[in-house]
């Protein structure tokens, strides 16, 4: 099975701070995989030179074999850790702004979405919640065919009913010809859908592995080796 990422000794320094050192990754097609770490650990660094909007400050990148640019922009669909739509915008506003911004939006999968998101085009941006700005805005994300869907902290800060939903919609639109990475620090929560691990502290890959086998090695889920790691 082909890489869809490969990272060779990358790098980002902001200042005098290293966000990652010299990590090295092969990410597989059709893998959901798990970047796990407690904030300021370099994990939204790494998904935004991933997604194509941060450049690294050394080392090497390839998405399908590209240098990050305009053309991977075209087969990543990326979910930032916080709000990126205009308050002034409707929901038929912001699926109107995808669609005409990406060639891969598929608008019949979005008004599916909304639907099983209880969310309705004539809803106000500036009257979401919480909950239902990340509903919203994976929406979005899941509605592009994508090769790669980088997913920064979707369940944070979101109560038990919306973690859910947005569970149910990652796992039930998961496709196998597309590969997923998920970053958290809500492991418990989510990590039934990880084919694969990797554990990130203070910008450096400690561990990885596939999921199960860590589980079966260890002795232990993921969630209670995370705060072996981390605690």
């Amino acid at each position: 099975m082909a890489n869809i990422v490969e990272i060779r000794d990358l790098s980002k320094q902001y200042m005098r701070t290293k966000a990652l050192d010299n990590v090295d990754l092969n990410i597989k097609q059709g893998r959901i995989v798990g970047i796990l770490g407690p904030n300021g650990s370099g994990k939204t660094s790494l998904m935004k030179i991933i997604a194509g909007i941060l450049r690294q400050t050394r080392g090497e990148i390839l998405i399908d074999g590209l240098v990050p640019g305009p053309a991977t922009k075209a087969i990543v669909s990326y979910l930032p850790d916080r709000n990126f739509l205009y308050r002034w915008m409707k929901i038929d506003d912001a699926i109107n702004f995808f669609k005409d911004f990406y060639e891969d939006f598929d608008e019949g999968k979005a008004d599916e979405l909304l639907s099983f998101m209880n969310l309705d085009r004539g809803m106000k941006i500036d009257a979401l919640s919480k909950g239902m700005h990340e509903k919203l805005n994976l929406t979005l994300v899941l509605s592009r065919k994508a090769k790669l869907y980088v997913l920064d902290e979707p369940i944070a800060g979101v109560d038990p009913v919306a973690r859910d939903q947005i569970l149910d919609a990652i796992i039930k639109n998961y496709n196998n010809n597309s590969t997923m990475i998920i970053t958290t620090h809500l492991v418990r929560d989510i990590e039934s859908v990880f084919d694969e691990v990797i554990f990130l502290k203070e910008g450096v890959v400690i561990l990885q592995g596939n999921a199960e086998e860590l589980r079966e090695e260890k002795g232990m889920q993921i969630d209670s080796l995370y705060k072996e790691i981390f605690g």
